[in-house]
C-alpha cells in the first residue's frame, strides 16, 4: 500500500531532529504526530519560524519511541513510501529506530520521490497546496494529491508508477 507522507525536522548539521511527521495511506487513514524529544530552541530559525507556531499544544506531543510503534503499526505489512523532496524525510523516519540498519523489516529501506516523478514526466503543472504549507499532515496530504495528478499523466501517456 502507498504511504504518502511528510517530516518536519531541525537539522543541525549532524542531525535530523524529527519535530512532527505526517502520513496518509492510499486507503485515507491519516497518522500525525509531533515528537517531544526535539529541541524547540535548538532548530534552525526558519523551523522556528514556518513550522513552530502550526504545531498543537505541547500537551500532545509523544516521545519518539511511542511514535515509532504508532507509525510502525500504521505503516502494516508492506507499505511504498512516497514523499517529495524525500531524502532528508527518510533520514528522519529511520532514526525513530535509530538508523537505517535498525528499520524494523517492514519499513523500506527507500522512499520514492513524487518530485522526481514530476521532473520524468516534464515538469507539468500541479495542484497548488491551498494552505497548511509546513504542516507534516497537510503536506503528506498534498503529496498524495500530487502523486494522484502525476498518476493520472503517466496513465495518459501510457506508463504506469
Amino acid at each position: 500500500m502507498r504511504v504518502f507522507y511528510d517530516c518536519e525536522f531541525g537539522d543541525t548539521a549532524d542531525v535530523v531532529s524529527l519535530v512532527s511527521i505526517g502520513a496518509v495511506a492510499e486507503d485515507g487513514r491519516e497518522f500525525s504526530a509531533v515528537s517531544s524529544d526535539f529541541d524547540p530552541l535548538a532548530v534552525h530559525p526558519w523551523v522556528r519560524e514556518h513550522v513552530l507556531p502550526q504545531l498543537p499544544p505541547a500537551s500532545t506531543w509523544r516521545p519518539r519511541a511511542q511514535i515509532r510503534e504508532e507509525l510502525l503499526a500504521f505503516l502494516g505489512p508492506d507499505p511504498v513510501l512516497w514523499a517529495w523532496y524525500g531524502a532528508y524525510d527518510h533520514v528522519a523516519l529511520c532514526q525513530l529506530w535509530g538508523g537505517m540498519t535498525a528499520l524494523p523489516r517492514a519499513v523500506p529501506r527507500i522512499t520514492l520521490d513524487v518530485r522526481q516523478l514530476w521532473e520524468h514526466l516534464g515538469r507539468p503543472a500541479l495542484p497548488v497546496q491551498p494552505g497548511g504549507l509546513h504542516d507534516a499532515l497537510e503536506d503528506a496530504r498534498h503529496v498524495k494529491v500530487r502523486f494522484e495528478a502525476l498518476a493520472e499523466r503517466a496513465y495518459r501517456l501510457g506508463l504506469s508508477v
